[in-house]
């Protein structure tokens, strides 16, 4: 992908976001993309392929907001951007000459979204990449439910440290605590202590604290907080006003 590309764009400046999203875990792949996506510089391409459907009917986009173009298959991978950065204009990639003249029906990465992010990078609009649509597949990325004493939530990811990641931000968990102190159940494992730093995470057990994108999560001093507990993506926290 990134030899295409750069055939067609050399002054192109190339980043990789991360090799950690599981295979065909297009979940995990929206919710990287939205945790870096605001760190780049206004003007960047991002080329998003986690794409389990490759060789299939689903389409092709190429998706424009107020400071980014994204490249990706149309199987909910913005999802979690685009609850950011609404879509100003969401094109399908028909155009045949801005992607290579073979497209291959396992490699479509190399073959359509790298050649049309590389297009977009020389300067075409993206609505040259081909027709305008008006929706976009998404898929269901759960959100805390919150009432006057209890936050119900669940671990988004596990990061390749072991870390517990929730869809559960800081601003939430200080609403509901004003204040207050909480406690903290972990698919059925109390949470001792919500820390502000890794280094203070009790030696022997798990703790709580905010990660860089400002989220609870779970970890365990230099070990795995989801082995320790038996946890994985999907378990249940609740968090509860003392």
């Amino acid at each position: 992908m990134k030899a295409v590309a750069l055939g067609i764009c050399p002054d192109a400046t190339l980043l990789d976001i991360t090799h950690d999203v599981p295979p065909h875990d297009v979940l995990t792949g929206a919710v990287e993309l939205a945790a870096a996506f605001k760190y780049f510089p206004a003007g960047t391409i991002f080329v998003a392929v986690v794409d389990p459907g490759v060789g299939s009917p689903r389409r092709g986009i190429a998706v424009e907001t107020a400071d980014y173009k994204f490249v990706a298959p149309d199987n909910g991978v913005l999802t979690a951007v685009l609850r950011e950065a609404p879509a100003k204009k969401m094109v399908e990639l028909t155009e045949r000459r801005y992607a290579r003249p073979t497209v291959s029906r396992t490699f479509e990465g190399r073959d359509r979204f790298a050649p049309a992010a590389a297009w977009l990078a020389k300067g075409i609009q993206l609505s040259a990449l081909g027709r305008p649509v008006a929706e976009i597949q998404r898929i269901e990325i759960p959100v805390p439910e919150v009432s006057a004493d209890e936050i119900a939530g669940v671990v988004l990811r596990v990061d390749r440290f072991g870390n517990l990641v929730t869809n559960i931000d800081r601003k939430t968990i200080e609403r509901l605590a004003q204040a207050s102190a909480i406690e903290i159940d972990a698919g059925g494992h109390r949470i001792e202590r919500l820390v502000a730093t890794y280094a203070e995470l009790p030696a022997d057990g798990v703790g709580a604290l905010f990660g860089s994108t400002d989220h609870l999560e779970l970890a365990a001093p230099s070990s795995s907080a989801a082995d320790r507990l038996a946890l994985a993506r999907g378990a249940t926290i609740k968090i509860t006003r003392r």
